[in-house]
């Protein structure tokens, strides 16, 4: 199952829930505040409509149990490239991919970003946000603030 449905491009998702969060590497961690997106309804809409992203801010989605290999994201109405890191229960990075925007109104002509890998998280930055703060498979993802280097 993808996540993204057909939702208006005009109107993009707001008033979700929040969360500090950070990224864990060799070399420290990176803070970042992360929209939750936990329901189908708002792990579908997802950041469908935005024109943009704050610096270091991203959305989470949230599932409730392990997602298989071949399931996955895409990138429908969505008008931003984007990076997704599945993210194991564990908190463990498996997979980044680079996304790029679909606005076509065919959703045939949209891609799919299988995870490769199986995951319970995945996390959407603005595209290049992994590479520049040197972030990738093996690194790891801690939500709320009690669970980052201060």
């Amino acid at each position: 199952m993808l996540s993204g449905c057909a939702e208006s491009i005009a109107s993009p998702q707001s008033g979700l829930p929040e969360a500090e969060g950070c990224f864990i590497n060799a070399s420290g961690s990176e803070t970042v505040t992360l929209e939750i997106a936990e329901t189908q309804k708002q792990r579908s809409k997802g950041l469908m409509g935005r024109t943009g992203l704050d610096e270091n801010a991203g959305m989470l989605f949230i599932f409730q149990e392990d997602r298989a290999p071949e399931n996955g994201f895409w990138m429908y109405k969505t008008l931003i490239p984007l990076d997704i890191a599945y993210v194991s229960d564990a908190g463990r990075i498996e997979n980044i991919r680079n996304m790029v925007p679909c606005a076509s109104a065919d959703t045939s002509k949209c891609p799919t970003y299988p995870a490769g890998v199986t995951f319970r998280y995945a996390v959407e930055m603005a595209a290049g946000y992994f590479q520049e703060h040197r972030i990738g498979v093996g690194d790891y993802l801690r939500v709320g603030a009690a669970n980052c280097p201060s």
